[in-house]
């Protein structure tokens, strides 16, 4: 796992995309710290620059993951990591610490930009809070590139991968505003929630390789979904609504700036981090064992 960190590391900055990715990062945090901050004498640097700064993010975290598993199978670099003595999971973690690693580099540059609000005369709570939001904003940006690692793990091509993966972002983004347009009740819901069963039909019968058991898991679902919706319907507008709230990715570090220090926003992000690892790391193994 260690020499993979090392070469996705050195890949990154041997060329010019790590150093073009930071720079931009760092001007983007810049003019928001010079502009609010210092120019308007706010200590508050979680809302007035990090959190005005999430959108950036959208454009920086499927540009820096597009090359990370894209790149190997274009090239077939690809099937001497899988043949190699490295278990998946050591493979996927290797580029995943380095992705992070270079996501960490700007936000050393906020360190000192809290540090300098300290000098300036910030209040120790208020530089507490500032370095707390930063911790929740670079968790964030950790989950955002298991996402992106993810979706790099499913094409070759590397356009593709940050095209999606910018879609999948700015999905999460605007999902607080979509999420107001499905509030039809538990009819919407029950749609949904069979297009999801019928989705996890067809990935079950793909990995079993059985058509029968796909047909009986969306028979079964169906069935539990139907008794659902005749008998409690209110649980399926709930559920459903845990579910669009749970693809919010950026709603918690809002609300952790906004209000206080909170443990299940950290844990929230370290839970989608770990979820898109796992997936990405089933993808390999299947793809190991074909």
């Amino acid at each position: 796992m260690n020499a993979i960190f090392k070469r996705e590391l050195r890949s990154c900055f041997h060329g010019m995309i790590g150093y073009v990715l930071t720079a931009f990062m760092l001007v983007s945090t810049s003019i928001y710290f010079v502009a609010l901050n210092l120019g308007y004498g706010l200590t508050d640097f979680g809302y007035y620059t990090l959190y005005r700064t999430i959108f950036m993010l959208l454009l920086y975290i499927p540009v820096l993951t597009m090359r990370s598993f894209a790149e190997e199978r274009h090239s077939r670099t690809d099937q001497l990591l899988l043949t190699s003595p490295v278990p998946t999971w050591g493979i996927v973690l290797g580029k995943y610490f380095a992705l992070c690693v270079i996501f960490a580099v700007p936000c050393v540059v906020d360190v000192a930009m809290i540090l300098v609000l300290k000098v300036l005369g910030a209040t120790a709570v208020s530089t507490a809070a500032n370095f707390a939001s930063l911790l929740c904003y670079y968790l964030m940006g950790c989950a955002a590139i298991a996402v992106g690692v993810f979706l790099s793990s499913l094409t070759e091509n590397q356009i593709i991968a940050a095209i999606s993966g910018v879609a999948a972002l700015l999905l999460a983004y605007m999902m607080p505003s979509l999420r107001t347009m499905f509030t039809a009740g538990s009819a919407v819901a029950l749609a949904v929630f069979t297009a999801i069963g019928a989705v996890l039909s067809v990935v079950a019968g793909l990995r079993s390789r059985s058509f029968t058991l796909g047909c009986l898991t969306f028979a079964g679902c169906c069935a539990a979904l139907t008794a659902l919706f005749l008998l409690q319907s209110s649980w399926l507008t709930e559920a459903f609504s845990a579910v669009l709230s749970a693809l919010c990715l950026f709603t918690p570090f809002e609300d952790f700036v906004n209000s206080s220090f909170s443990i299940p926003t950290l844990v929230y992000y370290l839970t989608v981090a770990v979820l898109f690892l796992f997936f990405t790391v089933q993808g390999l193994e299947k793809r190991r064992w074909n």
